[in-house]
């Protein structure tokens, strides 16, 4: 016999576990994420081991889903810039809050002194990089960046985008996207094409960085 499909999916409780990181950072108990999940903490000892193995788990899931969250972006905007904005707005809604903030601080102080959700971190990050970098060559390629090393603007993009939400953790001055969208600006805007330049383009150019 076919054994019976699960009622919660673990990425329905994986999904659980991020909202509950959020709200209440790495300090969560299983009791916490089996009630945001409508499951009994013994089902996630089942499948996840313990509460370190749900949070290794939730770190692997975050660093291996990269790809489709950037093809689900992509798909929403012709723009390769207007992307880049997007994926801010992305960061910006995982730490809307100063407590959402501090617990995503609060993870990674894990990330950063524990060797096994460090790979995942590592990765996550390289994944990032590589996916920016990839926006920003369509963005040269279509005219809308001046030629550059996008590898080093990727990097500078990653970069403001964990500051920035910092800064704005500790400022409170407006509202995160906004403040995300204004700093994009300061780094990204002085590296437009002129209008006409991106109509004198030629078709199938393919921009270096």
């Amino acid at each position: 016999m076919c054994p019976r499909p699960r009622a919660t999916s673990d990425a329905d409780i994986l999904g659980a576990a991020l909202r509950v990181v959020s709200r209440i950072g790495p300090g969560l108990t299983l009791a916490h994420v089996a009630k945001e999940a409508g499951v009994s903490p013994a089902t996630l000892v089942q499948r996840f081991g313990s509460k370190r193995g749900l949070l290794l788990a939730l770190t692997a899931g975050n660093s291996s889903g990269v790809g489709a969250e950037f093809a689900r972006i992509r798909a929403a905007h012709r723009s390769p810039i207007a992307a880049v904005y997007a994926v801010a707005d992305c960061m910006a809604a995982m730490a809307g809050t100063p407590e959402m903030m501090s617990n995503s601080l609060a993870f990674l102080q894990m990330d950063l002194t524990d060797p096994d959700f460090h790979k995942h971190a590592h990765a996550h990050s390289r994944a990032m990089q590589g996916e920016l970098k990839s926006l920003l060559d369509e963005a040269v390629h279509a005219g809308e960046l001046q030629r550059c090393d996008t590898m080093r603007l990727a990097r500078a993009v990653q970069a403001l985008i964990g500051g920035s939400l910092l800064q704005w953790a500790i400022d409170r001055d407006t509202k995160v996207v906004e403040r995300l969208r204004q700093d994009l600006d300061t780094l990204l805007k002085p590296r437009h094409c002129p209008p006409r330049e991106r109509r004198r383009r030629p078709r199938g150019t393919i921009a270096r960085g």
